[in-house]
């Protein structure tokens, strides 16, 4: 068997890739050079690469990604880090209002192909400020496309066709995930934005999930095989494009849907998604359909509170079991 690669590695290995392939393909950020990142995400990128094309940047995320925006507009495709995706809201304007724009606004004369990539999400203890997962954040900006890997195979895979997309990505790198392991991909390995993937096949109950939650949706369907239910877990990979087709496909097998999100419950993704599985697939539904999503509140710092705020194997075990029921 190959050897594994860790989900934090898998980002380096994914940045450097695209920048072996195209010399119009940069780096900035906080911290991301000499000391390869505050999550050791970018460990190796400045001594292959250089300062020509790693940049360290001030502590100022409008500088950070509106010079990426700058450099995308004039030729370059620009790999812009925000450390904690918290801290997107200090660049909100260049994020929501100029970036997504400027392609419309112009008649299709400038594209801006960037990539904002950021640590997201909790289950680490580091409070209210520095644990969010702003997934739905994005969401509401159209012009965006957000990708969320759950595995390292699809860090490489996801990370080529950012690079590679006209169009802006946030490619959400989640925290709780960075020290897991797989299997390495093959060269060349690209997957397309928008295409979810069935990670594992059950007849039963749909569980679409994204990110951090695909594991938890994975340990839950375990736990679900013991009693007899057996559950379909959908790795919704990205938010836009969003892969209603796969989701659809999987419930006209299991007649019945589960969305496990980290994002809060309040405008979280999957509020988006039930609602054209109500308009698409009305008829396809046995059941209510459910959502387990995050509290409505700021992320505790404790660990044994954040647990209550997050949704858990318990919780989507608990779901589905009132749902196989219904």
């Amino acid at each position: 068997m190959a050897d594994l690669i860790s989900y934090r590695d898998a980002v380096a290995e994914g940045i450097a890739r695209e920048m072996r392939r195209d010399p119009s393909v940069v780096c900035l950020g906080e911290d991301i050079g000499e000391a390869g990142g505050v999550f050791k995400t970018t460990v190796g990128l400045f001594k292959e690469f250089g300062p020509e094309r790693v940049w360290d940047t001030p502590i100022s995320e409008q500088a950070i990604v509106g010079a990426a925006m700058g450099a995308a507009m004039t030729g370059m495709r620009p790999v812009a880090e925000i450390m904690f995706s918290d801290f997107l809201a200090c660049c909100w304007d260049y994020l929501a209002n100029e970036i997504p724009k400027v392609r419309y606004m112009t008649g299709g004369q400038v594209t801006v192909p960037l990539v904002v990539r950021t640590a997201n999400g909790g289950g680490l203890g580091f409070g209210a400020q520095h644990s969010q997962a702003t997934e739905n954040w994005a969401l509401t900006v159209p012009g965006l496309k957000i990708a969320a890997p759950a595995t390292p195979a699809d860090v490489i895979g996801m990370m080529a066709a950012a690079v590679r997309s006209d169009d802006p990505v946030v490619f959400f790198e989640h925290k709780g995930l960075l020290a897991s392991k797989g299997a390495p991909p093959p060269a060349d390995h690209v997957v397309e934005l928008g295409r979810a993937a069935v990670v594992r096949e059950g007849a039963d109950v749909t569980l679409v999930a994204l990110a951090s939650m695909v594991p938890v949706a994975l340990k839950a369907a375990e736990q679900l095989s013991g009693e007899g239910v057996e559950a379909e877990v959908v790795d919704l990979r990205c938010l836009v494009p969003l892969d209603v087709t796969t989701v659809l496909t999987s419930l006209g097998r299991t007649s019945r849907l589960v969305t496990v999100e980290e994002n809060p419950y309040q405008g979280g993704w999957g509020a988006t998604l039930v609602s054209v599985v109500a308009d698409e697939g009305f008829g396809l539904l046995d059941a209510p359909v459910r959502r387990v999503a995050g509290e409505c509140v700021p992320l505790p710092f404790a660990d044994a509170l954040e647990e209550r705020v997050i949704p858990t194997v318990d919780k989507v075990v608990a779901t589905v079991r009132g749902l196989a029921a219904y």
